[in-house]
């Protein structure tokens, strides 16, 4: 389909210009849940009447209610070992951009997830809207994994949801500006209600929760610990900004409990933003 012929130039140009030029600027089937890192906050002005999410990634697993600031373009790589129900890795790449003022109106992201990495196929798009509602309070809403090729994806749908995020004004970080402690609560439809056909095939019910959610503390500077109830099961990671830049790490466990999949699986996510202006 043509709509899909110039995502591989749109994720190659993106993968390229981070590694190519990461100086030069300022510094989401479950998988792409890895993929919508949590970057956006990295960028967040820092404003002395209220303290906004730290700067370690806090979800890997579930979308939270903090959206971007600005104009920038993102990129994310996530990865799980093993799959549910194979003894296979696997990989998927992201890329996007974002616009908008949250505070004065909304910001708006838009990306393209590559989920078949090895064959450059399977492809699908990201769409989210966010907006900050009071101090260390956000809400975003979207619609992800839509327009997945049916024929190429095992996604059996795109997933509609909303999320609200807080940042506790009472626990300052170490990071000016940031709390320790946020969470974030949400509900939707597809990947956090449905299970998948083998999970219905083992016994399990094929309805989850709708209702996901998280919590993330900070361990010690520039290191979160987190823990995500993603509507079929629970994941627990730790968020890591290794260096003074936007560059962020997540690495954890998923499907902990046995409410979905057949074992648990090791999850990686790295994400970076380039800022297009401020």
């Amino acid at each position: 389909m043509h709509r899909l012929s110039v995502a591989p130039v749109i994720i190659s140009l993106l993968i390229v210009f981070g590694l190519l030029f990461p100086k030069s600027t300022v510094g989401q089937n479950k998988l792409e849940k890895l993929l919508e890192k949590k970057m956006d906050s990295l960028l967040m002005p820092v404003k002395p009447q209220q303290l906004l999410p730290d700067d370690a990634m806090q979800t890997i697993t579930i979308p939270p209610g903090w959206g971007g600031y600005g104009s920038y373009l993102f990129g994310s790589v996530g990865g799980v070992y093993p799959q549910a129900y194979t003894n296979k890795a696997d990989m998927a790449v992201s890329g996007g951009v974002c616009v908008g003022n949250p505070e004065k109106f909304l910001n708006f992201a838009a990306s393209i997830n590559l989920n078949d990495v090895h064959k450059f196929q399977d492809f699908s798009a990201n769409f989210i809207v966010s907006r900050m509602l009071f101090a260390g309070t956000s809400v975003s809403a979207g619609v992800l994994q839509v327009f997945a090729n049916k024929i190429q994806t095992d996604v059996p749908g795109a997933t509609y949801y909303i999320a609200f995020s807080h940042a506790v004004q009472t626990l300052p970080s170490q990071t000016e500006g940031s709390s320790k402690l946020t969470y974030t609560i949400g509900i939707g439809n597809g990947r956090f209600y449905l299970r998948s056909p083998y999970d219905i095939a083992a016994g399990r019910n094929k309805k989850g929760t709708m209702v996901f959610g998280g919590v993330s503390y900070e361990f010690i500077h520039h290191v979160n610990v987190n823990a995500e109830w993603s509507g079929t099961n629970l994941a627990a990671s730790l968020g890591l900004r290794p260096f003074p830049n936007a560059f962020s790490i997540g690495i954890g466990v998923m499907n902990i409990t046995r409410n979905s999949a057949d074992k648990p699986a090791g999850i990686f996510s790295i994400g970076y933003p380039l800022s297009l202006s401020r």
